[in-house]
């Protein structure tokens, strides 16, 4: 994590401050430099109290109303779709209507020339299209984001859902929006970038911390964020979920806003956040090692070092590895072990009383001595 950040670019600190404190909003967390502001409520009260025309660019995954008992494939086995009742559906018309207002809300608070992406299913994004062209949005695209390995189709009834459609919106008719056209090319191979997307859905390192039944890749915030903003540009997300918006923006150097009303998510996207600034040094304070004085003294500035031309042969006497174990809650290590791999020290860590306590990550260092010949 890079900590000079802010001295670099001031002009992230000030503006989300004084956003936050003429809107009379008390975030329920916020970093040291007010980068990232996580606000645990309803959104559609939170956006209210935001002064118009402040945010640049807003991504929004919505409840899609797809928790209605059914079935679906998840890992192999037949499990149930439904999500919580913030995803239970209240029937179409009701289901628009919360569309409309959510969308107005974000319109409301976007820059001029602001942007905004939606992404759903079939369950809700037509409603979603429909509202925007009520609204008066200006549609720029519709991104078919396409899964590699999506679950089967139990059913065997209707063809296999394999996409989401993102859709990518203008605040109006008017507005000049921002498209980072060239950095979109260059990481296309040189080629014009098109609106069909292929990016596997977050693995077991992104849910590490937790699963939410929608979580986004961060690959694809990575390229929403890198397309439509620049750096210091204000991002705001009212359906956090897991917290993917608020790490990307924080690797891009974005502010971002992130909003949910459920504890597990808050949770789950604070957990993420800090495994993004955790900064893990280790050091050696001390060697200790026995000389046997009667020996000879030998030069070993010959010795051959990685990247080193020096051609005088060395003996390797000692090799060592070492593995480090990172609590996720106490931010320290809490058990090392000496091991031949990473196995190992997994085998030996489950057997100490550190066994129950939930593992940020495992840093190995490997030791090699040599000596002249």
């Amino acid at each position: 994590m890079d900590t000079t950040l802010a001295k670099r670019n001031p002009i992230i600190d000030q503006p989300l401050q004084d956003l936050l404190v003429s809107a009379g909003i008390v975030p329920y967390f916020q970093d040291l430099h007010k980068r990232f502001v996580l606000l645990h409520g309803d959104s559609l009260d939170l956006l209210a109290r935001m002064p118009p025309g402040c945010v640049d660019m807003i991504f929004a995954d919505p409840p899609y109303f797809l928790s209605n008992d059914g079935i679906t494939c998840h890992a192999g086995k037949m499990v149930s779709v439904n999500k919580g009742e913030w995803d239970r559906s209240q029937g179409p018309d009701a289901n628009h209507e919360f569309n409309r207002r959510w969308l107005a809300a974000c319109q409301r608070v976007l820059k001029p020339n602001g942007t905004l992406w939606v992404t759903g299913t079939a369950h809700v994004i037509h409603s979603v299209g429909f509202a925007m062209q009520q609204l008066g949005f200006k549609l720029l695209n519709d991104i078919s984001w396409v899964k590699p390995n999506p679950p089967p189709n139990l059913s065997c009834r209707y063809f296999t859902h394999a996409t989401e459609t993102v859709i990518w919106a203008a605040k109006n008719k008017k507005s000049k929006h921002k498209f980072n056209y060239g950095l979109m090319k260059e990481r296309n191979g040189g080629k014009q970038m098109q609106s069909v997307w292929r990016i596997a859905a977050p693995g077991a390192n992104e849910k590490r911390f937790g699963k939410h039944p929608t979580q986004k890749p961060l690959a694809l915030l990575e390229r929403i964020l890198l397309a439509s903003t620049h750096e210091g540009d204000l991002v705001v997300d009212p359906f956090m979920g897991s917290g993917t918006t608020g790490v990307v923006a924080l690797r891009l150097r974005r502010q971002s806003v992130v909003i949910d009303r459920e504890w597990l998510h808050v949770d789950l996207a604070l957990k993420r956040y800090f495994a993004e600034i955790v900064d893990i040094s280790i050091t050696v304070e001390a060697l200790h090692s026995s000389l046997d004085l009667r020996a000879c003294f030998v030069d070993r500035s010959g010795m051959r070092f990685p990247g080193s031309k020096m051609a005088s042969p060395s003996k390797l006497v000692h090799r060592e590895r070492k593995y480090f174990f990172v609590s996720t809650y106490k931010r320290e290590v809490i058990y090392s072990v000496t091991a031949e791999s990473l196995e190992e020290a997994w085998r030996q860590f489950n057997a100490t009383r550190y066994a129950s306590e939930e593992i940020l990550s495992v840093i190995k260092t490997e030791t090699e001595i040599y000596l002249a010949q």
